[in-house]
């Protein structure tokens, strides 16, 4: 080899260490199958995610109307999610996520009735949003407990970084052609899409293993519920990530809004950039997600992520160019990726396979409600103050918080994956063999 070859070999095995790590993709049919299902219907959940406010701002002309779409998603998130962890622990997940796949295909359905309608209504757009809320709030846990199951132990750093990166690319390609559908063929077209999603990642989730519940599950109960929460609040480190996502997610999560800031910068074409933003930031994370499997010490990780996302929402409230409040966006985005592959591989490398979908509930709770509540936070505060306001501030809010509770909570700041003692009782009783 000449010395010139060197310096290029070299470079080219930094750039191969920064890619995704694809080994859960090559040994495991069932996580394949997964993935591609769940990249197919998060597309179209995007969709319809940026039509659904896109069309309640066109009825109402409200921001608070818009807001309250997260208001009537919050209870049904809190319900089913902890009830729909309990399932996840109790039944066979495979079963769960096929029938609440099947129904989300129904209510994409009935948003697609409405708004070919004369008069689209009102209410059906809450009533749907909440039922889906529900339907979400079910499957996410089993679709979460069943990752450890289908994946090596050693892998599952590697499988929450391609999760991600198969949110992100739907996150980004679906709000970018949501806001070109919208525009120039109509909300009708976006619900379509979404409802052809659904059926065919249908048709791949049949195709998944049975997935039992173990043994040792209890049966779903409020004292099975009660169990999961006791085992959460007994680890302080997981405390910790769900408090920290709840913080971000509530101070700063301006999705309410987006319509409203794109008409405040006369940029009424900008809103479906606007929505990809953030997914474009974590997609950028995703494909060079290679380093994540080389940090040890999540925690800290978790908490300069979720404080980077609030100071970029600060900058996005305060400047007054459109491409410079994408970039901000998108650097939000960036920052929130790190943040959720950090707090997925504590979680996932830590909890015991009969809780699993108890503690996957109230993982939901902190990821999801926190993003309902801050939507109503967001919309609020607009309509009290102002647009850019409810955003800067909201971004000054998040930064404080976090800054408290890495003071409050010092298991989070401790947590080291090499000696974290439930990590390494899961590491000794999985052998570092795969699930399933």
């Amino acid at each position: 080899m000449t010395e010139l070859s060197k310096p290029e070999s070299t470079a080219d095995s930094r750039w191969r260490a920064l890619l995704p790590d694809l080994a859960p993709w090559r040994t495991s049919p069932d996580f394949r199958r997964l993935w591609v299902a769940g990249l197919i219907t998060n597309f179209g959940s995007f969709l319809t995610f940026v039509a659904l406010p896109v069309q309640m701002k066109e009825l109402t002309g409200s921001a608070v109307a818009v807001g309250a779409i997260g208001a009537v998603e919050l209870v049904p998130l809190i319900v089913f999610g902890l009830y729909g962890g309990a399932l996840a622990d109790a039944l066979d997940k495979r079963k769960l996520i096929i029938w609440t796949e099947a129904g989300q295909g129904v209510l994409s359905a009935v948003l697609l009735v409405n708004a070919v309608l004369p008069g689209p209504l009102v209410w059906p757009l809450y009533a749907v949003a909440a039922l889906s809320s529900a339907l979400v709030a079910v499957q996410r846990p089993a679709l979460d407990a069943l990752t450890p199951r289908i994946v090596r132990h050693e892998h599952l750093p590697a499988a929450a970084a391609l999760n991600s990166l198969r949110w992100t690319v739907g996150g980004v390609a679906g709000p970018a052609v949501a806001g070109l559908v919208v525009a120039y063929a109509g909300l009708g077209w976006a619900y379509a899409a979404d409802l052809a999603t659904f059926a065919v990642s249908l048709v791949l989730a049949v195709g998944l293993a049975a997935s039992p519940a173990a043994h040792e599950a209890a049966k779903p109960s409020l004292k099975a519920i009660a169990e999961g929460a006791r085992y959460a609040w007994s680890r302080k480190e997981l405390l910790g990530t769900y408090a920290i996502d709840l913080a971000a997610m509530f101070f700063a999560f301006p999705l309410a809004v987006l319509p409203f800031l794109a008409d405040e910068l006369d940029a009424e074409w900008s809103l479906g950039l606007m929505y990809a933003a953030l997914p474009a930031g974590a997609l950028l994370v995703s494909l060079t997600s290679g380093w994540t499997s080389r940090i040890h010490r999540h925690g800290r990780m978790v908490v300069l992520a979720a404080a980077c996302w609030g100071l970029a929402m600060v900058a996005a409230g305060a400047v007054h160019d459109v491409w410079l409040v994408l970039l901000f966006l998108t650097l939000a985005g960036c920052f929130d990726m790190v943040s959720g592959i950090f707090r997925a591989a504590m979680w996932n490398q830590t909890i015991p396979d009969e809780l699993r979908g108890r503690l996957a509930g109230i993982e939901l709770l902190s990821y999801s409600a926190g993003p309902q509540l801050g939507q109503v936070r967001a919309g609020g505060m607009a309509a009290l103050f102002s647009v850019r306001t409810s955003v800067w501030a909201g971004g000054v809010m998040c930064v404080v918080a976090v800054g408290a509770l890495a003071v409050c909570l010092p298991q989070l700041m401790r947590y080291d994956v090499r000696s974290n003692a439930h990590a390494v009782r899961m590491r000794v009783a999985r052998g570092g063999a795969g699930g399933g």
